[in-house]
């Protein structure tokens, strides 16, 4: 199977996934609501956010449109770095973790561009999935969905801790979906793996081989380039 089609099946998968679990935390939860998948440290808790890392938001209407807009243009941009990365043949690994950071973006703005079209909201109920009178807001105003919430270690932050001291620690706290599941691994198979995908490539026509093999080329070409450059006086003599 070419690498295309991997990056095309992989891409298509992760949306796949990633939108029949939003799907279903919508249209059978709503926010705050929670279910634990293995006790306290693997839970399932529906909340809703604008589409920016950390809970923050650009203000104001306009501001939300802005934010969907400039993230289409990201997407458009990895689209195009993909697509260049195959044609020029990169190495695989990097193709498929820019597929992978591809198609996390393409999952949550999938949900700005049209959850809130297609939805009633979900706060005190469960949303409707295409609601008569139209969903809870406009084209480029979703929300987008997000449910996974790992909280491992629960405790008290020390006394002596700057700011935080004898405030609740929760590790980890923030909420998320297989979307930003896939950006984040993305990037870090990129991070940690960068040195054998952007090395530098052999250059046209130059031969690859061990130092020794090249040192003796290199040495093979200089003895005929000097007997080359001998009179014919000095090579008959033996000079």
């Amino acid at each position: 199977m070419s690498i295309t089609k991997k990056a095309i099946l992989l891409i298509a998968g992760i949306l796949v996934i990633d939108q029949v679990i939003k799907i279903l935390v919508k249209t059978n939860m709503s926010i705050g609501e929670e279910i634990h998948v293995l006790g306290n440290w693997f839970i399932i808790h529906f909340t809703e956010n604008k589409g920016m890392a950390f809970g923050m938001d650009l203000p104001g209407d306009n501001g939300k449109s802005v934010l969907s807009i400039f993230r289409l243009l990201a997407i458009a941009g990895i689209a195009l770095y993909l697509r260049y990365l195959i044609r020029h043949r990169a190495h695989g690994g990097l193709i498929l973790s820019v597929a992978m950071i591809l198609a996390g973006a393409a999952g949550n703005i999938i949900d700005s561009l049209f959850y809130g079209m297609i939805f009633s909201d979900s706060w005190g109920r469960v949303a409707i999935l295409f609601p008569e009178g139209g969903g809870y807001a406009p084209f480029l105003h979703g929300k987008v969905v997000d449910m996974l919430y790992f909280p491992i270690i629960r405790g008290t932050w020390p006394g002596w801790f700057p700011w935080l001291g004898g405030g609740n620690l929760v590790f980890f706290r923030p909420v998320f979906n297989i979307a930003d599941s896939s950006i984040t691994i993305g990037v870090f198979i990129i991070l940690i793996w960068q040195k054998r995908f952007f090395a530098a490539e052999i250059k046209p026509g130059q031969k690859s081989g061990s130092p020794a093999e090249t040192s003796g080329q290199a040495t093979a070409g200089s003895s005929s380039d000097y007997a080359s450059a001998r009179t014919p006086d000095e090579t008959s003599s033996g000079l």
